[in-house]
């Protein structure tokens, strides 16, 4: 089985986001998926070129989102065909993983296994709250028991916690690291810190907390910028979405030159130590 150094040999390591396009089945689909597949892949190649250590595929345009079970396997059978695209891109000492909003945690299991990807980004592991879809229950079990049944244990599951984008007013007598505690025995395989909402920064006392709690990787998901990146150098890893993004804003394409601007103060931020 993998774990996380034989994918990332970084000390800080940074994943970039590729937020594909409204897929077919969606409100704001366009009526062409080879186009998705040819921007996504556009920008999987600028990742390329500029040396980040990972990428992430996420069906963020999918707006409204649904709940796993509201999902059709349209969005599989795409995120899919689109993965598997995004791979061929990208050299295989290049970890990629995906996630399918919200929640459909199986779905990217399985889309990950077909594609040949390394990981996915699940939500909802560990303790019931209320995002903006509705009711979101803990999956770690159902999620790692199929992962064992489709023989897919060289997929990592790395798992938010205190999610962004949801009220944890039920677990509000759980804080953070015991929510880290809960999914590291839950046999989760990285733990992903975020602030409140996409591109707000995490709180850099929670990724001290939660590192000294448990004994797993620790991902910061959300709010890192060239501006506050020094902050967040001992999560193992990064993923960046907005800042990436032309303007700050995820909707918006990649920026080449933003991401190489980013890549080079992360790298003499390690070499300085």
């Amino acid at each position: 089985m993998l774990s996380y150094r034989t994918l990332f040999s970084n000390v800080t390591s940074v994943i970039g986001m590729i937020h594909v396009k409204s897929l077919p089945g969606t409100p704001n689909y366009k009526g062409s998926v080879q186009k998705i597949i040819d921007e996504a892949c556009s920008e999987a190649e600028i990742y390329n070129q500029t040396k980040v250590h990972g990428v992430i595929v996420e069906n963020m345009h999918d707006v409204p989102y649904v709940l796993e079970a509201e999902s059709g396997p349209e969005i599989t059978a795409n995120m899919t065909r689109l993965c598997a695209e995004i791979r061929k891109v990208l050299p295989p000492s290049v970890p990629v993983g995906v996630q399918i909003l919200s929640g459909c945690n199986k779905a990217a299991l399985a889309t990950a296994q077909a594609a040949g990807l390394d990981f996915i980004r699940a939500e909802s592991f560990v303790f019931g709250h209320m995002a903006d879809e509705g009711l979101m229950n803990a999956q770690a079990g159902p999620l790692l028991r199929y992962r064992k049944q489709i023989g897919a244990d060289n997929v990592l599951v790395f798992t938010d916690i205190k999610k962004k984008h949801s009220s944890h007013a039920i677990t509000a007598d759980v804080d953070i690291t015991e929510t880290a505690k809960a999914a590291s025995f839950f046999l989760s395989d990285g733990l992903i810190i975020t602030g409140n909402a996409t591109g707000d920064p995490a709180d850099v006392s929670q990724l001290m907390s939660v590192k000294n709690a448990v004994d797993l990787p620790i991902l910061i998901g959300s709010g890192v910028t060239s501006d506050n990146v020094e902050h967040y150098m001992t999560a193992d890893a990064l993923i960046i979405g907005s800042h990436f993004k032309q303007g700050g804003r995820w909707q918006n394409p990649v920026d080449k030159e933003k991401v190489y601007k980013f890549m080079e103060k992360v790298n003499n931020l390690q070499q300085r130590g």
